[in-house]
């Protein structure tokens, strides 16, 4: 009689498990799929539908949607809608992601480093986050914006130094409860540098919560775009964002094209939206992960 054997069930690693659990969630599937379709329709768009949007064309202003060729009309200074939706959202993506990146990384940094060595660096050091804090990051920007007008990278930069205290002060709770763990002590007997510690064990241990708030970080950076481009303070003609499309279209609604409004304002809701929904799915990843 042979024996019968019973399979166990294999386990899943942390990380399968992890990726099952942002599967999961069809409203993180939902932002990826909105961000990848706004991707394509900003960066390969322009190649399938090329338009032109540096020269006026004042015998084409204000058409309708559909009217002579242009899906969704044309504006006051006769650029096609459609065109100019295109551009103006490979501008908001390009600098949204990098001014949230940059500030994803200089908050790492600096929390790491103070939530690492305490004491009163750490108490110096969050002085100065806490002061960041207390001025309206959107204040700043229009007044550095009331001075020079920015170009696409002073505003990666301008964002990028006004959005980075959040993470700052996120990651340097990270920091306080990871500098008790037994490697990080055993780098400190070893003789190990502070340096060391804090690139090879402190910020790669706070992943999770860096590469959650990175994703919140570029939805609030294009909202910062929209903001002060939608007051004219941004970027300089012919140069354009979602932003300064709204305020376009809000201006010629009194002249009767209220359909204007609508292009740009959708666009912000949807990837505003869809960079939260992703951190929302991130968020939930790495807890499963964690408690794995």
């Amino acid at each position: 009689m042979s024996a019968i054997s019973l399979d166990r069930p294999a386990q899943k690693s942390p990380g399968a498990r992890a990726l099952r659990q942002f599967r999961s969630n069809k409203l993180a599937l939902l932002g990826v799929g909105i961000v990848l379709a706004l991707v394509v329709f900003c960066f390969v768009g322009p190649l399938v539908y090329p338009t032109e949007q540096v020269s006026t064309n004042l015998m084409q202003a204000d058409l309708r949607p559909g009217q002579d060729g242009h899906p969704l009309g044309t504006d006051g200074l006769g650029y096609d809608v459609l065109g100019r939706l295109m551009v103006a959202g490979r501008t908001s993506i390009l600098i949204g992601l990098a001014a949230g990146v940059l500030a994803t990384i200089l908050g790492a940094l600096w929390g790491s480093i103070a939530g690492y060595l305490g004491g009163v660096v750490d108490s110096a050091m969050m002085r100065v986050v806490d002061a960041g804090i207390a001025i309206p990051g959107i204040f700043l920007l229009l007044v550095i914006s009331a001075v020079v007008r920015p170009s696409e990278w002073m505003l990666v930069l301008i964002i990028g130094a006004v959005s980075w205290l959040v993470p700052a002060r996120l990651t340097r709770a990270e920091a306080l409860s990871l500098k008790s763990r037994e490697y990080v002590l055993a780098i400190k007997a070893t003789g190990g540098s502070n340096r060391r510690a804090i690139l090879r064990h402190i910020i790669p241990n706070t992943i999770g919560t860096v590469v959650v708030n990175a994703t919140f970080q570029v939805a609030d950076a294009i909202l910062l775009i929209a903001y002060i481009n939608f007051l004219g303070m941004g970027l300089q003609p012919p140069a354009t964002d979602w932003g300064a499309m709204l305020s376009d279209g809000i201006s010629s609604v009194y002249s009767g094209t209220w359909w204007l409004i609508f292009p740009a304002g959708i666009a912000i809701v949807l990837v505003v939206s869809a960079f939260n929904f992703i951190g929302d799915g991130l968020r939930d990843m790495f807890d499963v992960r964690g408690r794995s």
